[in-house]
This record gives structure tokens, C-alpha cells and sequence, in this order.
């Protein structure tokens, strides 16, 4: 397959470029700045159309990944910069399979499981889930960050034609053993006694391993009848306190200092980020994947986490790191 990736130097894009150029696919990743890889680069400005447009003419798939980074604080420049660099980059992407005489069968989209409410009771599946946005006494930056989320899906839905198949990738924090993840930071924290539970800890934690991204996403691929909305998360989030005590555990770490929410929001204003990621609860189950059959390796977190930690210290003991 051609297999081309807007916006896919950063984390999720090498972990999917590594597996498909293994598995022998032609792999096109279009970049604001291209640099030296395994697969092929090619200048884009998340925005105007130009020489990347052919890229897209007779493409199997296209996964669009782009977007300005969300770890920052949401002041009104970056909440512009956010917004814009999803939604023009998604139009810039529809425009271009618009106008290929032989456009790809599937657009890939990337989403968030951020677009859900913040809840307790149940899991938010696709059929049933609540989207966000109305919940009481929700913070500024979390309406923001679901704004983002429908207007994202709004951009792809609006450019949407009859002969491609257009998946919608609501996804929650994927798990990798790579420097710089999700887990590598909070890992770093563990390995530090900074790994307790954040806030009240019962909000609930939605995750994937490196491993059950990749294999969804080949799933997707090759079953036509899924498109629209789909959650790629495990199916089984849990609460922040007990996914830290797991994390500790898979470290062999006995302590992790707590951080009330008053003490995260004077940390996120020094590290100039926010502290949605932690104090929200995301309940996200994979519905559609696993009516369609998709069978998880890592279905459930301390497994995943015992995983990840053996990986992170393969990773760290190459001599080329």
C-alpha cells in the first residue's frame, strides 16, 4: 500500500511509519520541516495546496495526524494557533482528495477522546457516550479542548466524498516505550516518588498500548464497512489512583508523593501547560472495534504496563541511546 501521513514526525506518526515501512508499504509523511528518515518526506504547510497534493492522487490510504502541540497553556494566541492548525490542515487535506482523479479508499482522521464528557458513571462509548462541553462547572480550557474536537471532525466531515471512506480516530493517550511519550514522562515521575495519585484520583484514566494502536489501525484498514467516529482506547480505562499504584508497581517503585489539584495548577503554570490531561476524567471504551471483532494484546494495564517498562529498559540499554 502508499500510505501517506500529514503531520507524522511526531510520536504517533513514527510509531505507525516504522510498522508499515517494516511491513514493506510505501510511506510518504508530509512535514512542515522534513528531515532525514526511513521513509520518504515531503515539504507541506499544513495549509495551501501545492507539489504534496500528488502525493495524495492514487494513495491507498491517508492518516492525517497534524496539529500544533496541546502542551501549552491556553492563552488566546494558542488556543488560535490549536484550533487553526487542526482545521486548516484538515481542510487542506480534504481539498486535495477532492481534487485527485484517483483519490485514496480511506482517509484516517485523527481525533480525541477529550470530545467525550468528563464522568464517573459509565464509559463513554460511540453509540452512547456523551459528548462534553455541558457538564457543570466545567473549566474554560476543557470547553476549549472539546471545541477543538468538534470543530477537527467538522472540518473532515465537511470534506467528505462519496468514494472514500472516511474513519475518524478518537483516540486516547497512547502508551509507547519512546523517549519523550506520555509514558516516558510519567515513568520519569514514578521512577522519582513523584507517581501518586493526582488530585482525588477517581477520574478515570483511558489509555492504549503502542502495540493495539498500530494493530487497530491496520484493522480499520482492512474492514470497509467501519467509518465514522471510532474510540481507539483500551477497553478498560480505571482510575488515576489505581493506574499510578499499577505504574509504581511495574517500576518496583513502593512510594509516589500525591499532588492535590490546587498544587498541579501552580506546577502547569511554571511548565506552561495545563492540567486537563490529569484531573479529567476520561471513561473511553472502544465500542465499534470490539463489535467488529478487534481482539486486544493489551486489554488491560498492569499487563500493558509490565510491558512498556521492559521495553523502556530495552530502549535505554542500546548503545546507541
Amino acid at each position: 500500500m502508499k500510505i501517506v501521513i500529514p503531520g507524522g514526525s511526531g510520536q504517533i506518526g513514527t510509531l505507525l511509519c516504522r510498522a508499515f515501512v517494516a511491513d514493506g508499504h510505501d510511506v510518504v509523511v508530509l512535514g512542515r520541516n522534513p528531515r532525514a528518515a526511513p521513509w520518504r518526506m515531503v515539504p507541506w504547510d499544513g495549509r495551501s495546496m501545492g507539489g504534496w497534493t500528488a502525493e495524495l492522487d492514487g494513495a491507498d490510504v491517508v492518516i492525517n495526524l497534524a496539529g500544533r502541540s496541546v502542551n501549552c497553556r491556553y492563552h488566546a494566541a494558542n488556543r488560535q494557533a490549536i484550533m487553526d492548525s487542526r482545521v486548516q490542515s484538515t481542510r487542506a487535506v480534504g481539498r486535495a482528495i477532492a481534487q485527485a482523479r484517483h483519490p485514496p479508499t480511506l482517509w484516517l482522521q485523527a481525533g480525541t477522546a477529550t470530545i467525550y464528557a468528563s464522568r464517573y458513571d459509565a464509559p463513554n462509548d460511540e453509540a452512547t457516550g456523551i459528548l462534553g462541553g455541558f457538564e457543570l462547572d466545567v473549566p474554560s480550557q476543557w470547553k476549549f479542548s472539546i471545541a477543538v474536537a468538534q470543530a477537527w471532525e467538522h472540518a473532515a466531515q465537511e470534506a467528505l466524498r462519496p468514494d472514500t471512506r472516511l474513519v475518524i480516530l478518537r483516540s486516547a493517550m497512547t502508551m509507547s516505550a519512546d523517549p519523550g511519550g506520555i509514558f516516558d514522562v510519567m515513568s520519569r515521575l514514578v521512577r522519582r516518588g513523584l507517581g501518586g495519585t493526582a488530585g482525588h484520583g477517581r477520574q478515570y484514566v483511558s489509555w492504549i498500548h503502542e502495540r493495539d494502536f498500530i494493530a487497530a489501525i491496520y484493522w480499520l484498514i482492512n474492514h470497509p464497512p467501519i467509518a465514522g467516529a471510532v474510540n481507539v482506547a483500551a477497553p478498560n480505562p480505571l482510575p488515576n489512583a489505581e493506574f499510578m499504584r499499577t505504574l509504581r508497581h511495574a517500576w518496583g517503585v513502593r512510594i509516589g508523593l500525591p499532588a492535590p489539584a490546587w498544587l498541579l495548577e501552580l506546577g502547569a503554570v511554571f511548565m506552561k501547560t495545563e492540567t486537563e490531561l490529569l484531573l479529567k476524567s476520561r471513561r473511553v471504551v472502544p465500542g465499534r472495534l470490539l463489535q467488529s471483532g478487534f481482539a486486544f494484546s493489551f486489554p488491560h494495564w498492569p499487563e500493558a504496563a509490565d510491558d512498556l517498562c521492559q521495553r523502556w529498559r530495552a530502549i535505554k540499554d542500546r548503545p546507541d541511546q
